[in-house]
């Protein structure tokens, strides 16, 4: 796995409520909420996404 700083696409990410693993952007501009259970994933910063939940790994 890329370190967090190596990298500006999509990554996956598991929820801290549900344990969903989720691929959302690594750069967002709006709060990505789990699909399962609504749990905030990560909120922008205006830059990398502040998240709430575990980086499982970078999507080539």
């Amino acid at each position: 796995m890329e370190e967090e700083g190596n990298h500006s696409g999509f990554v996956k990410v598991k929820c801290p409520d549900c344990s969903n693993e989720q691929v959302l952007f690594w750069r967002t501009n709006t709060t990505v909420n789990c699909e399962m259970c609504g749990g905030t994933l990560a909120k922008p910063t205006g830059g990398k996404a502040d998240l709430k939940g575990e980086l499982m790994g970078v999507v080539e």
